[in-house]
């Protein structure tokens, strides 16, 4: 039987929302990479139903982009997944250094099965059928151990960008950008300040471990700073002679 979902944040008392953790509600943007399309569809309804953000992949190769790319604070791992299984998922992103904390849920619930998949690079282990509640209490326990959510906005300047609702702006001027120009300038502004070298961008944006000697960067670069920095008075993105290139505010110094 599924569990009886809570009722939306929106709908719910005062008393009801006191009784999160720390006393207030704690929203979290996760990835469910499953391929059952009825359990997806079923955990990813009743993770929003409590308030959270939840993306799905339904396949391996899918789990592994969108975790590569996307910022997450929780990822839920089906063991047994198309095209690329959980365990390798996981491994995979451990290799990056991808840190985010990932729940494996397998109907394989053997202790040797468990063991195997921790030692993968699992935070938690929860075997199928699972009861909601208690997924979601381990899930909120691996974001708090994990130190915390990351910044869901992001601000260098006037310009504004909010990693959940995919949302930027500068000053009072909405900025659309594809999807491969909101990656890229999310990566930018969570290093701002900081130099970021062209590999480092073939690795974290496109998910290349090679250069594939084209001029795919620089054509981006360029459209984001016409769309960023055009009609602005003060430039944002900078171009680093030889190193890379930097999101900054000259004016602030930051």
């Amino acid at each position: 039987m599924s569990p009886t979902l809570r009722m939306p944040l929106a709908e719910a008392s005062p008393e009801e929302r006191a009784a999160a953790p720390d006393g207030k509600v704690l929203t979290m943007r996760l990835l469910i990479i499953e391929d059952d399309r009825d359990a997806a569809d079923y955990l990813v309804k009743a993770l929003r139903e409590v308030g959270h953000v939840a993306d799905h992949a339904a396949d391996g190769e899918e789990g592994l982009a969108l975790a590569s790319h996307e910022t997450y604070d929780v990822l839920i791992v089906d063991r047994m997944l198309p095209k690329r299984d959980g365990l390798s998922v996981i491994g995979a992103l451990r290799a990056k250094g991808v840190t985010v904390p990932a729940l494996i849920l397998s109907a394989l619930g053997a202790v040797d099965d468990r063991v195997k998949g921790l030692r993968a690079g699992g935070d938690d282990y929860l075997p199928k059928p699972y009861s909601f509640a208690e997924l979601l209490a381990r899930i909120e326990i691996l974001a708090r151990r994990h130190g915390g959510r990351e910044e869901t906005v992001y601000r260098v300047g006037d310009l504004e960008l909010d990693r959940l609702s995919h949302r930027v702006m500068r000053g009072k001027d909405e900025i659309v950008l594809q999807p491969r120009e909101f990656r890229l300038l999310e990566y930018l502004m969570k290093h701002a300040g900081q130099v970021v070298t062209r590999t480092m961008l073939l690795e974290n944006v496109w998910d290349y471990h090679f250069d594939p000697q084209t001029n795919v960067i620089d054509v981006h670069v360029s459209r984001l700073r016409s769309k960023i920095d055009k009609g602005f008075a003060q430039p944002l993105l900078h171009t680093v002679r030889g190193a890379g290139y930097m999101i900054r505010d000259s004016a602030s110094g930051k």
